[in-house]
């Protein structure tokens, strides 16, 4: 539904977002005491951010007419996700309307091939890498970097460990040529990085050039998808925290990002980082900011692309672990509650509204404090709990 248009006598900006999912809903909740109104495009009814965003209307964001349509009146038009066609953003600015981040900066979260040729002329740590046409091209490839095995991407398209392929030949990488050649997208090689773990650099930046930098942290993979978040990173060198941060301000400020930054490092065996990946949007490995922090990444981003004074990224304790709860065996996680709460009263739970199925992200929970082992207890407990893990059973 369309509310009625709002009195001309009210300045406050409306925003526009694009994209129903969890992280739209996150920042319909900081919207709420900011008393920003906002105007959801969702992909579906009933999807995580239409179920909280009153002026909501359903409809394809590949459709410039769609598109225009929701941004009509609005402020600024942000994002859920990074997927709207790099050409209809640019028809939309051309336009006059206030893309946030814009299409000259999107395109580097979009497009792989992109973001390595810029992180290059920055002169920014990366893993070595190379276009490839072909499983003859990853085997040259491979033969540069010392050897099987590589990584193989689409250079558009992927999230969550899909349109990855980590490949032990050249036969091996058939595979990933064959989705390409079906969605018409390209094949980026990377050299398989010796990593001691991964770190997340997550800045908010404004139109005006202000930015606000968060304690790096440590994330954990699980078969691609992120599943724990440690802030600050444990026992990372200092000098290494404070290079993650400055790349990240770098690229923020070089591709004129406007809105949150998550810069996806690997922490090298050899004690280098190098960047893995970019995303344009509040990010997985910046939910720890909602409870953790001063002010969360969801508030900052709300900030920025409107251009306000960005809020203290700080930490408020020195210790936050936050959890994903996976869909599991449970149907209703609403049973988890006596049970989490009860043990743990400050345990901070946000459940995104989503159906429940195997492996989907449809929440997280986050525990603080000052004993990292403790609190890394707690969060996990929680999540377990909430997933079936522990012995919960739907009734």
């Amino acid at each position: 539904m369309t509310l009625p248009a709002r009195d001309h006598h009210d300045a406050t900006p409306v925003l526009a977002i694009i994209g129903g999912g969890q992280l739209a809903r996150m920042m319909a909740q900081y919207a709420v005491p900011l008393g920003l109104p906002l105007r959801l495009l969702a992909e579906a009814p009933g999807v995580s951010a239409a179920q909280v965003i009153v002026d909501s209307e359903v409809g394809d964001y590949r459709d410039l007419d769609t598109l225009r349509k929701v941004t009509d009146g609005c402020a600024v038009v942000t994002f859920d996700h990074e997927h709207v066609p790099t050409e209809h953003l640019v028809a939309l600015t051309e336009a006059g309307v206030a893309c946030r981040p814009g299409p000259g900066a999107l395109v580097h979260a979009q497009d792989k091939r992109v973001m390595r040729a810029r992180l290059d002329e920055l002169d920014v740590p990366s893993p070595r890498h190379a276009l490839v046409a072909d499983p003859a091209a990853v085997e040259a490839f491979a033969e540069r970097v010392g050897g099987f095995p590589v990584v193989l991407k689409t250079t558009r398209g992927g999230y969550d460990g899909k349109g990855v392929w980590v490949v032990g030949s050249a036969a091996e990488a058939e595979d990933a040529f064959a989705v390409a050649a079906s969605t018409n997208v390209s094949i980026l090689a990377e050299e398989k990085v010796d990593f001691r773990r991964e770190l997340s650099a997550l800045v908010a930046r404004s139109p005006s050039g202000q930015a606000a930098a968060y304690p790096v942290v440590e994330s954990v993979q699980v078969d691609g998808i992120c599943k724990e978040v440690v802030a600050p990173a444990p026992d990372l060198a200092e000098d290494l925290a404070v290079e993650a941060q400055q790349i990240a301000l770098k690229v923020a400020g070089a591709l004129d990002v406007t809105g949150i930054l998550a810069v996806e490092l690997f922490e090298t065996t050899d004690g280098r980082v190098l960047v893995n990946e970019l995303a344009m949007r509040p990010h997985n490995t910046g939910h720890w900011s909602m409870d953790g922090a001063v002010t969360g990444q969801f508030e900052n981003h709300l900030r920025a692309v409107l251009d306000l004074p960005l809020g203290s990224p700080d930490a408020r304790q020195p210790w936050t672990v936050m959890v994903n709860i996976l869909g599991g065996d449970v149907g209703r996680l609403y049973d988890g509650y006596p049970h989490v709460f009860a043990r743990d009263p400050r345990l901070k739970v946000h459940l995104y509204g989503k159906d429940v199925k195997p492996g989907r992200k449809v929440g997280h929970v986050t525990a603080y404090g000052d004993d990292l082992d403790d609190v890394r207890e707690r969060a996990r407990h929680a999540a377990a709990w909430f997933q079936g893990d522990l012995g919960m059973e739907s009734e």
